[in-house]
């Protein structure tokens, strides 16, 4: 009998993905036009014109597909790994035309190198993020329904037909996934401390963020956050670890297309990712003349770090935003078919 309930239509795209890899190119269609629109949304980010996003996104779709028919792939989180996929194409195809550019002018130049280093600045040094890190320990269930829900700001509603639930068992999981993705932070925080304390304290900050703590518990946790640094940003991403995905995920996934591309949801993440040096600085600021803050008096001079992270993405980001962004909208060619 079905656990799909029954007021789920459709396959969810872990089902599509299957049935692709046992042959069935009719379900390539369908996650062809579930995803399509963000495939365009990103294109339009990385590319000049129109007919630039038609080939990025059709040759991104055959890329996947190709992958999943060797076994390789996503199991369900597709979307993300187009989006990867569809910036890996982008940028593959830019070494190529700057390798053509330099190729033409050092012919004259025996052993000349034509090859270009290109390297995305808007995820260079993300991956190794505590945020990256955690993340990437989520079982892929978990991931995808925390970039559709907390990264493209998604509602339950919308998701439940990607994952193959309602709308309340979206919710259900979304929750589960951001208590998991807590529990990556401190596992990965705890693999990498010597200090004892420090790992006595890691311990106890999941309990301690939900006020779980008894007040002698409480006291040791903030007295040790009150002297290392390294804890008390751990504490704040544990505070809120759906920032941390704005931040840091969005751009590991999308590069330097993601402020547009967020903007095109309508995300929140948008306004996370731009607005996070501003709210870093003032909570330092605030901490620094004694105001009250709503959050425990220790983490108030961590803004100044969240601060830099944030910037430091902003700036990563809006570097690459100096091509004009067509606006207009055609249609898309139709999915890659078996050859």
């Amino acid at each position: 009998m079905s656990t799909v309930p029954a007021e789920v239509h459709g396959p969810s795209d872990a089902e599509l993905i299957e049935s692709v890899r046992k042959g069935t190119v009719s379900a390539y269609g369908s996650l062809y036009e579930r995803h399509v629109g963000a495939a365009y949304n990103l294109a339009r980010q990385l590319t000049r014109s129109q007919a630039e996003a038609d080939d990025l996104v059709s040759e991104a779709f055959a890329k996947v597909l190709d992958t999943l028919r060797a076994g390789r792939g996503p199991d369900s989180a597709f979307r993300a790994y187009l989006l990867t996929a569809l910036r890996h194409t982008a940028y593959d195809k830019t070494r190529r035309d700057k390798r053509v550019e330099l190729s033409d002018d050092v012919t004259t130049v025996a052993g000349a190198d034509t090859a270009v280093p290109f390297s995305d600045t808007a995820v260079a040094g993300l991956e190794r993020s505590l945020a990256a890190r955690a993340f990437a320990r989520l079982p892929e269930r978990w991931q995808a329904v925390l970039w559709h829900t907390e990264v493209e700001g998604q509602s339950p509603a919308e998701v439940a037909p990607i994952l193959g639930l309602t709308p309340n068992g979206v919710s259900a999981l979304a929750y589960r996934a951001r208590e998991g993705l807590r529990q990556a932070y401190l596992q990965v925080h705890l693999a990498e401390s010597t200090n004892e304390r420090c790992k006595a304290t890691a311990e106890r900050l999941g309990a301690w963020t939900r006020d779980g703590l008894s007040k002698r518990e409480t006291a040791q946790v903030e007295a040790h956050l009150d002297e290392c640094e390294r804890c008390r940003a751990l504490a704040m991403e544990l505070a809120d670890v759906n920032s941390g995905m704005r931040v840091v995920i969005a751009p590991l996934i999308l590069g330097v297309g993601a402020l547009g591309y967020l903007a095109t949801t309508g995300s929140k993440a948008t306004a996370a990712v731009v607005t996070g040096a501003a709210a870093g600085t003032a909570g330092a600021a605030a901490g620094a003349g004694g105001a009250t803050s709503s959050l425990p008096r220790q983490l108030v001079g961590v803004g100044a770090s969240v601060a830099a992270v944030a910037a430091v993405v902003v700036l990563a980001l809006t570097a690459g935003e100096t091509k004009e962004i067509p606006a207009a909208q055609q249609q898309p060619p139709p999915p890659p078919t078996s050859q």
